[in-house]
C-alpha cells in the first residue's frame, strides 16, 4: 500500500472528527476535554447547622473553587476550571440572571480552548433555566446543569457525585449535538422532557412523559434516547442584543377559578399569560370569557395544563382557533412562559408562536 496515499484520507477524518465533535481538546490533553464549571448557587452550594440538617439550610453560600476541590477525580475525567457567575438560590434566579448566563455560556463555547460546560445551580427552578439555554444556547457543545437535593453539609451529600457526573456528561463525545441536558442522582434528561416533580427527594428529576435521555454508570455517560424537537442552534432565537425578556406570567386555576390574578398581570403591563389549567388546559366558562377579553386587549394567551405532563390540544377544551389562543403542546407552564417570553421578540402572529409551541 502506497503510504502517501492514506494520508490525505487520514488527514480529512480528522478534520471531519474534529468538525462533528467540535473540539480538539479530546485528542490533546491525554485525550481529556476542556470543561468549564460555571457556578451560579443554589443547595449544592448551601451549608446548614448540621451534617443532618437538610431543609432549613442557606443556600448559594459555597464558592466554586471549593465545589471543585470537593471532587478531586475530576480531573480524571476533564481539564477543568471554574467561574463563579452569581451566587442565588434558584428561587430568586431572575430573566436578567438567564440572559447573563446565556451570553456567558455562549461566549464560552465560541473558545476553541471550551468542549463543554457544567452550570452548577438550584434544583427549584433548574429546569427552566435548563429550557431557556435550550432555546437561545448556539453551540452544539455539551451543557449540563447539575445541582444537589442536599446541601454541602449534609451526611452523604449528593452535590459531589452530581458535579462529577455532569462532568462526565459534558465530556462524552456522545453528548455532542443533544442540546442543553440536567445531570442529576445517575440520569441524564433533556432540557425539554424533564422536571422536578419531589419536594425533597434524591429522584426529584424525571421526565413523566418521555423518560431520561440517558444514564451515568461506572462513570460513563450511556446514552438511550434524544429529544426530536429542535434545539440550541437549530432554534430561531437570538439574545445576544437583548437586555430583557417580555412580560409573561402564569396564572393558576383551580375549582371556583376567576380571572383576578389574569387581570392583574395584564394590568401590570404583561405581554402575554400563560393559564396552568386543570386537566386538558381546561378554562371554565367565567376564565374562557377573561382570558378572551384580555386577548382582544392585545395579550397573548397560552393554554397548558396543571397536571405535569400529556399534551394541551388546540380546540380541546376551548375553542383556541376562535379565540386567538395559543396551546402549550407537553410544555408545563413554567417552560410554556419561556417559550412565549421568547416567541414575543420574534413576531405577535398567533399562528407562528403556535408553530414555535409544536416546533420546540
Amino acid at each position: 500500500m502506497n503510504v502517501r496515499n492514506c494520508i490525505k484520507p487520514l488527514a480529512t477524518l480528522a478534520l471531519s472528527l474534529t468538525v462533528a465533535f467540535g473540539s480538539a481538546a479530546w485528542a490533546g490533553d491525554g485525550g481529556k476535554a476542556n470543561i468549564v464549571i460555571v457556578a451560579t448557587g443554589g443547595t449544592i452550594a448551601g451549608t446548614a447547622g448540621s451534617a443532618t440538617q437538610t431543609v432549613g439550610y442557606t443556600a448559594a453560600k459555597v464558592g466554586v473553587d471549593r465545589l471543585i476541590e470537593a471532587v478531586p477525580d475530576l480531573k480524571n475525567i476533564a481539564n477543568v476550571k471554574g467561574e463563579q457567575l452569581f451566587q442565588v438560590a434558584s428561587e430568586s434566579i431572575t430573566d436578567e440572571h438567564w440572559l447573563k448566563l446565556g451570553k456567558r455560556v455562549n461566549a464560552l463555547l465560541a473558545q476553541d480552548d471550551v468542549d463543554g460546560v457544567v452550570i452548577t445551580h438550584g434544583t427549584d427552578t433548574m429546569e427552566e433555566t435548563a429550557y431557556f439555554l435550550n432555546l437561545v444556547v448556539k453551540s452544539n457543545k455539551p451543557v449540563v446543569l447539575t445541582g444537589s437535593m442536599r446541601p454541602s453539609t449534609a451526611i452523604s451529600a449528593d452535590g459531589p457525585m452530581n458535579i462529577l457526573n455532569a462532568v462526565t456528561v459534558a465530556s462524552s463525545k456522545e453528548a455532542y449535538g443533544k442540546g442543553v441536558m440536567i445531570a442529576l442522582n445517575d440520569k441524564i434528561g433533556g432540557a425539554r422532557d424533564i422536571s422536578k416533580t419531589n419536594a425533597v427527594s434524591l429522584d426529584t428529576f424525571k421526565g413523566l412523559d418521555f423518560g431520561y435521555m440517558g444514564l451515568v454508570v461506572n462513570g460513563e455517560a450511556k446514552f438511550y434516547q434524544a429529544s426530536t424537537k429542535k434545539h440550541t442552534v437549530d432554534t430561531e432565537f437570538d439574545i445576544s442584543k437583548l437586555d430583557k425578556l417580555p412580560a409573561v406570567d402564569i396564572a393558576y386555576a383551580q375549582a371556583n377559578a376567576n380571572n383576578i390574578a389574569a387581570n392583574a398581570f395584564a394590568a401590570a403591563g404583561d405581554m402575554g399569560i400563560v393559564l396552568a389549567g386543570p386537566g386538558d388546559g381546561s378554562t371554565a366558562v367565567v376564565v374562557d370569557e377573561g382570558l378572551a377579553a384580555l386577548r382582544k386587549k392585545g395579550i397573548f394567551i397560552v393554554r397548558s395544563s396543571r397536571t405535569g405532563s400529556g399534551p394541551t390540544m388546540r380546540n380541546g377544551e376551548s375553542d383556541d382557533d376562535k379565540l386567538d389562543f395559543v396551546v402549550s403542546d407537553t410544555l408545563n407552564p413554567q417552560k410554556a412562559r419561556i417559550l412565549l417570553q421568547l416567541a414575543l421578540t420574534k413576531t405577535h402572529d398567533t399562528k407562528q408562536i403556535q408553530r414555535m409551541f409544536y416546533t420546540y
